[in-house]
């Protein structure tokens, strides 16, 4: 049980530290969610954790999901952003 937290704690300060594309939305330092945010976010820290891809993986498939709104304009927010690329990891 106690590697299990450790591996829950490392994942936690790794999401807590993310900077730049990947860095969570963040009002007075608190995480900002709507309730299917929070879901979603759920899910992408949940199946790393479970083996189905590296964050990494998941990490890079969310920046080019960002590179592409960028390039093409597309005004979809950060956790549509998200959601995309959550899709396209549950798809390959």
């Amino acid at each position: 049980m106690t590697q299990e937290r450790n591996v829950t704690q490392n994942i936690e300060r790794k999401v807590t530290d993310m900077s730049g594309f990947s860095a969570l939305p963040r009002g007075n330092a608190e995480l900002v969610f709507t309730p299917w945010e929070g879901r979603e976010f759920g899910v992408a820290v949940t199946l790393p954790h479970a083996g189905r891809y590296q964050w990494r993986e998941s990490n890079n498939v969310f920046i080019e999901h960002i590179s592409w709104a960028e390039q093409t304009g597309n005004s979809s927010t950060f956790y549509q952003r998200r959601l995309a690329a959550l899709g396209q990891l549950a798809l390959q």
